[in-house]
């Protein structure tokens, strides 16, 4: 039987209804850049020249300005799209993007213990990554270019001066981005992959690399498929977004303590220095630590999973072309 949504739209047609929705949110997303570029430079938006156009950005009397382009550019480009496909193929109900009240704080509690561990494997990731992509000069370049650029926007943004900036980068760089990440990759891409392939780890392999894929890194893009593949399992394992929004929103609550800490002390900001350095026998351990704390997961999350899955399977399918 051919696998088909809600409202009758085979896997295809799901993916295409989201590709369509995704350029018109990269549009979107562009649009706003050009306004808002052109408010503080129209020169930079003539000559279409990367550069100056970032350094316009990232200078310090336009982090306002930076700061709404990214947040604007994350609700286009994510939270939009993740809406509308799953009112189009789905409907209304918010269930199908994953959202649902039987969540307990046991478990939001776990999930943010297993992306903190995750977060623990990603400096050894990185240092393998860095030592292979070494060996091929001009990605080795290309991945320079783009880290330096990723460093240079965090810096920017994360020039937090007083409370006020702070509940601000909360709201912006920690809630928001794990909000709608989670809405499009886990809610949207990773649920429509799992129920079309009928198998959850392809899906949420698949969904892990574009996960990574879309954060631009090359040295960290094996532990962003790390994490994506965490997040993917928690989500598999609770059906329930919210474990992964909130737990994702927790980590991301560090990183921007950690910023607004350095930033009161004027301390310079180096990204790569937000991942502590971690030994080899530290990383067997906090593998370890991820599949039990992935089996004490599964224990205390059957109850509310069974609960959704039953609510899940009473709801009413619905043909848009069958004729009433």
């Amino acid at each position: 039987m051919q696998f088909k949504s809600v409202k009758g739209f085979t896997g295809w047609a799901q993916i295409g209804i989201l590709c369509v929705y995704l350029g018109a949110g990269l549009i979107l997303t562009s649009i706003v850049q050009i306004l808002i570029l052109g408010m503080l430079d129209p020169s930079a938006v003539s000559s279409g020249d990367p550069k100056q156009i970032t350094d316009i950005i990232l200078k310090p009397e336009n982090v306002g300005y930076a700061r709404l382009i990214q947040v604007l550019g994350t609700f286009f480009l994510m939270f939009l799209p993740a809406v509308f496909w799953s009112l189009t193929v789905n409907g209304k109900n918010p269930l199908w993007l994953g959202f649902s009240k039987y969540v307990s704080a046991k478990q939001i509690a776990v999930g943010f213990a297993l992306i903190f561990i995750a977060g623990l494997l990603a400096s050894p990731l990185a240092e393998i990554s860095k030592s292979i992509v070494a060996n091929f000069p001009d990605l080795n370049r290309l991945a320079k270019q783009m880290e330096d650029a990723y460093n240079q926007q965090v810096i920017a943004l994360s020039n937090l001066q007083n409370i006020g900036e702070l509940l601000m980068a909360i709201i912006i760089m920690a809630f928001l981005p794990a909000l709608f990440e989670e809405m499009l990759f886990r809610g949207v891409i990773q649920n429509l992959l799992t129920k079309w392939w009928k198998s959850a780890i392809p899906a949420i392999i698949v969904t892990a690399i574009i996960f990574s894929i879309i954060h631009m890194s090359v040295y960290l893009f094996a532990s962003r498929i790390l994490l994506g593949v965490v997040l993917g399992l928690m989500f598999f394992y609770t059906k329930n977004i919210w474990v992964n929004v909130i737990a994702h929103f927790l980590n991301n609550f560090l990183a921007v303590l950690q910023l607004y800490y350095n930033s009161s002390k004027a301390k310079p900001v180096a990204v790569e220095d937000l991942d502590p350095s971690v030994p080899w026998w530290l990383a067997i351990a906090a593998a370890a630590g991820l599949i039990f704390l992935f089996k004490y997961l599964i224990k205390i999350s059957q109850h509310n999973r069974s609960v959704i899955v039953v609510k899940e399977e009473a709801m009413p399918y619905i043909n848009p072309f069958q004729k009433i």
